[in-house]
């Protein structure tokens, strides 16, 4: 029981996937605007455990199992990292694949010698 009080194991995303390579702009631009979603939500976490062990801290003076309750672990934190380094790369790829910029791809010019 009270092992759920203590917070979860942090799940970092990778830096870089497997799928990258395939990412187009409109798909660089879902993942970037999911991953801003993210970053909130981890950050109203945050600020729920620093709550809850600060709770546990002071509660822990009078019961002090309560201590064992507190989360040490910075998941949210250490995930906002892991997110924060993946905007970056995420950044550096829409560059690569000039996502910001008004050029559109060439038009297929026709062979003269197979049109009909």
């Amino acid at each position: 029981m009270l092992a759920g009080c203590a917070g979860r194991s942090p799940q970092p995303v990778a830096v870089i996937q497997p799928q990258d390579r395939f990412l187009d702009c409109p798909a660089i631009q879902a993942e970037v605007l999911a991953n801003n979603a993210k970053v909130q939500e981890l950050a109203s976490e945050g600020g729920g455990k620093v709550a809850q062990n600060v709770a546990a801290g002071v509660a822990g003076l009078f019961i002090w199992p309560l201590w064992f309750a507190m989360d040490f672990q910075g998941t949210s934190d250490k995930e906002t990292t892991a997110l924060n380094s993946r905007q970056q790369y995420l950044a550096v790829l829409a560059e690569q694949r000039q996502c910001g910029s008004q050029r559109r791809a060439p038009i297929a010019r026709m062979n003269p010698h197979t049109a009909a």
